[in-house]
């Protein structure tokens, strides 16, 4: 077979057809994705410069060198090391943890029952109608939401001018600059992406299967724990990663909602790469927080892999 024969043939081929199906779809990822992760990793290692970041490694050539400058507790020219080394690196890195997990926890456990309300408990002609109303919170800009949501909590905001007038409390509370108003404005702004996996989950269950142990003298609340809650197990894990992931690396709400008081990971990385110009040590603490999400990430599927396999 010649070679124009093999081209026309590639060319007419359903390989073909496939690859120039994803190619914008495959363009898309490398343009938006790929390339600004390669770009991130690659600031990592290089060394910064006045306004420039030099294409140079510098990475510690011995192990023992490495060990005298974190025992002396001089910088280190190595990005890694320097991001790793530093307490207030690793102090916004636990409080992150510590905020996505709160708010994680906090989404998917008022998630649940809304899912389960509209999945069990809502005629299948209205059910479009209510995931529209769970959905209308993404017409409006997550940033003007957290703003809002530090106006309701402000001194003279609506939450305690409401609990003034009822009279429970006699002075204006002070919940906005706290971790907790950051906890609870992460969650509701969170909470849609939450809610959608978990309905997904409790749709494909089977009936049956719950009226077959109520048959067998389950109550509800135990058919519930013994056959709904792990059959959904699949929309929960999905929903956990989905919310733990991005809450960790934002930045918005600790500015809005936090005041600029309660920084997290994502905020000194914003510092770095912007009002310290410092590219290099921004890209290697945001590269190691990828690490520690994608580990816990890991850790938590594999915890939880008995559940992956869904509904038989």
């Amino acid at each position: 077979m010649s070679e124009r024969q093999v081209r026309s043939r590639f060319w007419g081929s359903e390989a073909f057809s496939g690859l120039a199906l994803i190619s914008p779809t495959a363009l898309y990822a490398i343009l938006l994705l790929a390339a600004p992760l390669a770009t991130t990793l690659l600031y990592s290692v290089f060394t910064d410069g006045y306004l420039v970041v030099i294409p140079h490694f510098q990475l510690c050539n011995y192990i023992g060198e490495c060990r005298s400058q974190l025992a002396d507790g001089t910088p280190s020219p190595d990005t890694y090391l320097g991001a790793w080394s530093d307490p207030i690196t690793q102090a916004l890195m636990l409080r992150s943890l510590n905020v996505s997990m709160l708010v994680t926890a906090m989404t998917v456990l008022l998630a649940y029952p809304v899912a389960y309300f509209v999945s069990f408990n809502v005629d299948a002609s209205r059910k479009s109608l209510w995931l529209f109303l769970i959905t209308i919170p993404f017409w409006t800009s997550y940033v003007i939401r957290v703003f809002m949501w530090n106006v309701m909590m402000s001194r003279t905001g609506v939450i305690n001018s409401v609990l003034e007038g009822m009279g429970i409390i006699s002075e204006p509370l002070q919940m906005v600059f706290t971790i907790q108003a950051m906890v609870v404005t992460l969650a509701h702004a969170y909470a849609p992406f939450a809610i959608l996996p978990i309905f997904v989950a409790l749709e494909k269950i089977d009936r049956s299967l719950l009226e077959a142990g109520q048959d067998l003298g389950e109550t509800r609340f135990t058919t519930f724990l013994r056959v709904t809650l792990p059959l959904s197990m699949t929309g929960v894990i999905a929903s956990v990663l989905i919310v733990f992931i991005p809450t960790i690396g934002d930045y918005v709400t600790p500015n809005l909602i936090g005041g600029g008081k309660i920084p997290m990971i994502a905020n000194i990385i914003e510092k770095q790469m912007l009002k310290a110009d410092n590219r290099p040590l921004g890209s290697a603490i945001a590269v190691s927080a990828m690490l520690v999400v994608g580990l816990i990430s890991v850790l938590f599927l594999f915890l939880n892999r008995r559940y992956l396999k869904g509904q038989k």
